[in-house]
């Protein structure tokens, strides 16, 4: 019987006013509300599955916070590789709000001025990749969702701008690894919410 290789799990931190309102929240530092507390209690359980060779949040608090309400804020080690997408002069703003000035506007197509690229984003998570396929185990990673939809996206292989096609809700768990023959990147599960439904949830905006 094949053993399974090393898996990188990946949640989505709880949610916050901007996330549950879907107004874009890159850098700006938005604390979790009390829903979102709840729901990175809710994590400890389905976390429980495995034992982490490391665990990596993003500095900013609503990932951080997460982390440290599912049990792991004592071994966490904070990474500003790991912040969300910057999202420039869109910071703050929803997508409608954006298209009423630029019809037919997309992230994923058209970047943010004043900004990052999704190429730049993707750089960031290739670093991130990089180090987790370096560790000898399991890896567990608190961040945002367009950040973690770039990182899957690079996992296996394309572009960053191809996270437009992996949908991440808040205090969601996802799982990375590689095939039985240890060659092939893929994704195990992907926006796993189970773990919140006797907890209440909102999927919240697609990056946050």
């Amino acid at each position: 019987m094949k053993t399974r290789g090393p898996q990188v799990v990946l949640v989505r931190h709880g949610e916050t006013v901007w996330s549950r309102s879907g107004q874009h929240t890159g850098r700006t530092d938005v604390p979790l509300l009390e829903d979102g507390r709840k729901m990175a209690g809710l994590l400890a359980t389905p976390l429980e599955e495995w034992r982490f060779a490391e665990v990596w949040t993003s500095p900013l608090s609503r990932a951080a916070e997460t982390c440290a309400l599912a049990g792991f804020g004592d071994v966490a080690k904070r990474r500003p590789d790991l912040m969300e997408w910057d999202y420039g002069d869109y910071e703050g703003r929803t997508g409608d709000e954006i298209r009423a000035e630029r019809p037919g506007w997309a992230l994923w197509k058209d970047g943010v001025p004043n900004g990052e690229t999704a190429a730049q984003v993707g750089a960031r998570v290739d670093g991130v990749i990089a180090d987790a396929c370096a560790v000898n185990g399991d890896v567990l990673i608190f961040a945002h969702g367009h950040l973690l939809r770039v990182l899957a996206a690079r996992w296996l292989g394309l572009p960053p701008e191809r996270g437009c096609l992996f949908m991440l809700g808040t205090a969601s768990i996802s799982v990375l690894s590689l095939d039985g023959d240890g060659t092939q990147p893929v994704i195990v599960t992907w926006n796993d919410m189970t773990h919140l439904r006797n907890g209440g949830s909102h999927e919240g905006a697609p990056g946050a």
